[in-house]
């Protein structure tokens, strides 16, 4: 979409806007384009003559609203637009540098439909960007992402084939409440039959997804990333209870929601939860947290701490003081 200050390119930005928003005042038109609202109604003038036919209501309900069945132009993007596109498709997928990488292929379509001097930028960008991959993140196969989607929109009940980390592979009948990615890496949210119970499935570990003819009702409230982080707390091989000899509101903020549940105790607090990393919970997480704890449960954590205190205890021993004085 044209960015400059002439009529044409203001009108079609107009129409864009309408686009967007059914239902934009006069008021509301000028401003996003940043004239008067009297050039506003002229731009809105502009696309009546190109026989794009641009409704108006008056009253606190009114606006411009494109009229029904307008064809619109083919999508179109922004200088701007274009790059942070480009630039979003790359920070999520590294090796759609490559352009017979499956997203990188389909990049260079939308690279190729943009007009040349947006194009160009997009594709110097793509050509000149290096991108590091991710080892934490791990990508779905489309089709899997696809199936699961679909009985999300439709509220259709899924049977997903599972394989966990350590080979295990097993059928679940699921109801697929939502899709939600988490610092690179993609989860289905979902009430197991199996399990009798809310779980989190990796969809880069679902093998398969097949639809059934059972329909489900997700829950009213639900709030699929807080769902998740904290269902992530739970459910994991090795229990974990950490006391903190501070209270709730200030060891709150250093707590995330997969560590597990943190309680007033008093004027301590309790971290109630699970892991099945016990060395990373104690390294990457508890060591961030600047509070005195006791680890209270269980036994694997405890040791996990101990390993950590050890090194940062030996990081502060100079080599004279570790070396055994000879008399």
């Amino acid at each position: 979409m044209p960015t400059g200050s002439s009529p044409t390119a203001r009108a079609l930005r107009a129409l864009e806007i309408l686009q967007a928003r059914p239902g934009t005042t006069a008021d509301q038109l000028a401003s996003s384009l940043g004239v008067t609202e009297r050039a506003a109604r002229r731009y809105v003038g502009i696309l009546r003559e190109a026989g794009i036919p641009v409704e108006s209501a008056r009253g606190p309900y009114g606006g411009y609203r494109l009229g029904r069945g307008t064809r619109l132009p083919p999508v179109v993007f922004t200088e701007e637009q274009a790059l942070a596109l480009v630039m979003a498709v790359l920070d999520g997928q590294p090796a759609a540098i490559d352009a017979d990488d499956l997203v990188g292929s389909a990049l260079s379509k939308v690279i190729r439909a943009l007009p040349e001097s947006i194009g160009r930028q997009a594709a110097a960008l793509r050509a000149h960007a290096s991108a590091a991959p991710d080892r934490q993140s791990a990508r779905p196969n489309p089709a899997i992402m696809s199936a699961l989607v679909t009985a999300v929109a439709d509220r259709r009940r899924v049977v997903v084939t599972y394989r966990s980390e350590s080979g295990e592979e097993w059928d679940a009948e699921v109801d697929p409440w939502a899709v939600v990615v988490r610092y690179g890496r993609w989860y289905l949210l979902c009430h197991s039959h199996r399990a009798e119970a809310i779980r989190t499935y990796r969809v880069d570990r679902i093998h398969a997804a097949r639809h059934t003819p059972h329909s489900f009702t997700p829950p009213g409230d639900l709030d699929p990333v807080a769902a998740l982080e904290e269902n992530l707390g739970t459910g994991w091989k090795y229990l974990t209870r950490v006391v903190f000899d501070a209270p709730q509101e200030k060891v709150a903020p250093w707590i995330r929601p997969p560590m597990g549940r943190l309680e007033p105790d008093g004027d301590r607090c309790v971290l109630v939860g699970s892991t099945r990393n016990p060395a990373m919970y104690a390294q990457e997480w508890l060591a961030t947290v600047p509070f005195a704890f006791v680890v209270e449960e269980g036994p694997e954590l405890r040791a996990a701490v101990a390993t950590v205190a050890a090194r940062f205890g030996a990081a502060g021993i100079t080599r004279r003081e570790r070396e055994p004085r000879v008399r």
